[in-house]
Parts: structure tokens; sequence; C-alpha cells
């Protein structure tokens, strides 16, 4: 698989098989994301993987706080920037109705959209999950990294015929997350990641998710 072939074939995907993933594979991925490009090759990503019963006992933790709404979050940051508007809330929103409209779950069917989103803290039903975190004091520069070391991760994946879905909505339960692996108090915790095989039938995995032109995004100076 081309790097092309594996960013176009790449998708959050949201409906995975129990299917088992052989450790092997997880280790050779991450063992060559380490090659991702860090700023002073600082290197800032750590994470947890976990499978098997500790994954299921936290799953069974986070539910118990689902029916408390916001009163049981405890995020340690801001998924979105307060005040996201013009075309980054539109893609936002947007990306969220054609979901729900794959899915035949009209806006006016509140409680089933609640009842999908709760899949968020079931990975989606994916069989592994990695848990990202950072030292408190790292900064966007180093966020940033994070975040390629992740794209580099979720790309070599696909190579290995491998599917994912990074879940910045796991910081909303970031209290759980910490009951269950023992991330350092002086570190923020950053994401998880559902790990596994994609389910191909499922319609949630099947939408087109629309990208901006770069037109939108681009600008060019000096060319003839």
């Amino acid at each position: 698989m081309t790097p092309t072939e594996a960013i176009q074939s790449r998708r959050s995907v949201r409906a995975f098989l129990d299917t088992p993933v052989d450790r092997a594979i997880l280790e050779r991925v991450l063992k060559t994301a380490q090659r991702s490009p860090s700023g002073g090759n600082t290197q800032p990503w750590h994470a947890h993987v976990l499978t098997g019963e500790p994954l299921h006992n936290l799953f069974a933790n986070v539910a118990e706080q689902l029916p408390k709404g916001k009163d049981g979050w405890s995020p340690e940051y801001d998924i979105y920037p307060k005040g996201l508007d013009g075309a980054y809330e539109q893609r936002r929103r947007g990306v969220g109705e054609d979901l729900y409209g794959a899915l035949n779950i009209p806006r006016e069917d509140k409680m089933g959209r609640m009842m999908w989103f709760a899949n968020n803290f079931r990975g989606f039903g994916a069989p592994v999950m990695m848990f990202v975190h950072t030292p408190k004091y790292m900064g966007p520069p180093q966020w940033s990294d994070i975040g390629m070391w992740l794209q580099t991760i979720m790309l070599l994946l696909r190579e290995e015929g491998l599917d994912s879905c990074a879940q910045e909505a796991w910081a909303m339960y970031s209290r759980e997350v910490r009951a269950a692996i023992p991330i350092p108090d002086d570190h923020i915790f950053f994401c998880g990641v559902a790990l596994g095989y994609r389910d191909p039938d499922a319609p949630v995995n099947q939408f087109e998710v629309a990208r901006a032109p770069i037109d939108e995004t681009v600008r060019w100076e000096g060319w003839q």
C-alpha cells in the first residue's frame, strides 16, 4: 500500500469487528511510528494500550457516568475552542449530520442520537484502545508533534489492514481513564484511539466525509 492509498482509505471508523488484533502488529506499528517528526526530537507522546478485561472494566465505569450528562464529565482541556464559528463550525456540524444521516437517525430523535453517541465510550466495538497523554507543561508545538505521531500510526495501521478512530471525546471522562491506567499526575490526558478491523458493511463506515477544497485553505504567492 502506497502512502496515497493509505491516506485515501483511512477514515474515522465507527463500527469495528470483534476480531482480535495481534499485539505483534501493534508493536511493529508503534516502533515504526517512533520515526515521526517532533521539534527538537522531543518525542512528547506517551500511551497505554488496553484490551480484554482492563478495557471492558473502563467501559463499564464510564457507562455509569453517562446518565449524569455533563455532571459526569471531567475534561482537562477544551476539545473545541470557545467561539468556534464560520467554516470550522460548519464542517464540524456537517460531518455530524452526515453521520446521523447514514444511520437514519433524524435530528428530532434526541434519544437515538444520545444512544449512538454513547458508542464512543465502547470504542465503537473495537477490541483495542490506546490512551494518549503528555506532560502538562508541553505547549502547542508538542501537541502538534503528537498529532503527527498519531497520523503516522493511523496510516501504518492501514498498511497492516487495520483501522482506527482518534477520539478526543474520551477527554470528557479523564477521571475514569486515570482510574484505569497510571497516567502521572503531572501529565494531561489527551485522547483515546480505537484500533481494530472495520466492519465494511456498517453504514456509518460508508458515508462520504466532506473535505474542504484547497482553495479554501491554501494561498499561493510568487507563482506564475
